[in-house]
């Protein structure tokens, strides 16, 4: 339930810049996506059109890019993708690790006319 405020939140964004670069409409909008975010692709598409309806944004394709989990063990060193939510390192075991992808969520890019 909490893509609906958060499909507002980018449907506000992306009008504020199409109006600010002064374009009457918006067709495309290109949003990253950690894999480790709670944020469901279908949801925030669903919210789209309902929120979208009758603005600028009315009918623009959503783009998703999930972005892979990435973690980096402070104990060794290993960087690493798991697969599975275990975040532990492969090399050593460790479960002192650090995230350095996974947990985006950002508008990326808009596209105008």
């Amino acid at each position: 339930m909490h893509e609906l405020p958060i499909t507002e939140s980018i449907l506000e964004i992306a009008l504020r810049h199409a109006a600010d670069a002064e374009a009457e409409k918006i067709t495309d909008i290109h949003l990253v996506i950690g894999k480790l975010s709670s944020i469901v692709d279908d949801s925030v598409q669903f919210y789209w059109d309902i929120v979208s309806d009758g603005s600028a944004a009315q009918g623009a394709v959503l783009h998703f890019r999930r972005v892979a989990i990435e973690i980096a063990c402070q104990a060794c060193g290993e960087g690493y993708h798991p697969e599975e939510l275990d975040l532990s390192c492969p090399a050593c075991g460790s479960r002192d690790v650090r995230i350095v992808a996974g947990e985006e969520f950002r508008l990326e890019a808009i596209e105008v006319e």
